[in-house]
């Protein structure tokens, strides 16, 4: 599909920009005053467009960025406050519904996830990104836990996350210190799949989608689900996902079509179907 469209949601939010074109849907955070700083109304307005990308089946692959010189500074915290009573319960019941849930909503986007991370990501924001399935970062990009900085515990699925991708010692260097972490540092740690120039970022990112949105969708959607699962369970346990992972996946057009190229030894032509 050519067309470039806009898509409606529940809940308007002005400071996301998003399209769907050629089967890839682009986001944008766009409060470059704030270095694009979550509100509440664009936290959940994210979810519901990455539910929405989810379940389209016209959707192919996901990218997601930034405006101007942030990707994302975190959760908005200005609107806060620290005064009064606290009921007991009430941190927590904020945080499930809100940073864990869109982090998860991005682990759970059946279809695959890209950052495109212009520049810092802090915080939540660092989490965003390191919850996509790829993370391009331009050279000026930076990773912070900032979270011990303000005295807090990590938090948005940031200690799930990290330990996966780094293992315990670098998370624990990464949190308890607080220090910014380049581009180029992150991609040496496998936080970051390429760097690249500040001005390619948007051609890599739409190079790597355009190659995602031509790919076998389901098979993409239920690889994704056994890398993410892996680390959670037993050998036994990610042996069954896999057959029935398998399964699953060959009851397609898209294995049928692979299995056809092959024998007619030509290129696939996958549909995402």
């Amino acid at each position: 599909m050519d067309e470039s469209r806009e898509r409606s949601v529940t809940v308007p939010e002005p400071s996301i920009r998003h399209r769907t074109d050629r089967q890839v849907t682009h986001i944008a955070l766009d409060r470059p005053e704030t270095l694009n700083a979550l509100t509440p109304g664009m936290r959940d307005h994210l979810i519901a467009l990455l539910a929405q990308a989810s379940a389209d089946p016209d959707v192919r692959a996901v990218v997601l960025t930034g405006t101007g010189r942030g990707f994302c500074a975190g959760a908005d915290l200005r609107g806060g406050s620290t005064g009064g009573e606290r009921v007991a319960g009430d941190v927590s019941r904020t945080l499930r519904l809100g940073a864990q849930r869109l982090v998860g909503a991005v682990l759970d986007c059946e279809k695959p996830v890209i950052a495109a991370v212009n520049g810092t990501a802090a915080g939540l924001g660092a989490h965003l990104a390191f919850a996509c399935d790829l993370v391009l970062a331009a050279e000026s990009a930076r990773f912070i836990e900032v979270f011990v900085r303000r005295g807090l515990v990590p938090d948005g699925g940031g200690a799930y996350l990290l330990p996966r991708l780094i293992g315990p010692r670098r998370a624990k260097e990464l949190m308890f210190f607080g220090d910014a972490l380049t581009a180029p540092d992150a991609e040496r740690l496998g936080l970051v799949n390429r760097v690249v120039p500040d001005g390619e970022l948007d051609k890599t990112a739409r190079e790597w989608a355009a190659r995602l949105a031509a790919g076998p969708t389901r098979a993409l959607s239920l690889t994704k689900q056994l890398v993410n699962t892996s680390l959670d369970g037993d050998r036994a346990t990610a042996f069954a996902a896999e057959a029935a992972a398998q399964e699953i996946n060959m009851t397609t057009a898209d294995a049928q079509e692979g299995v056809t190229s092959f024998v007619e030894r030509r290129e696939p032509r996958f549909r995402g179907r």
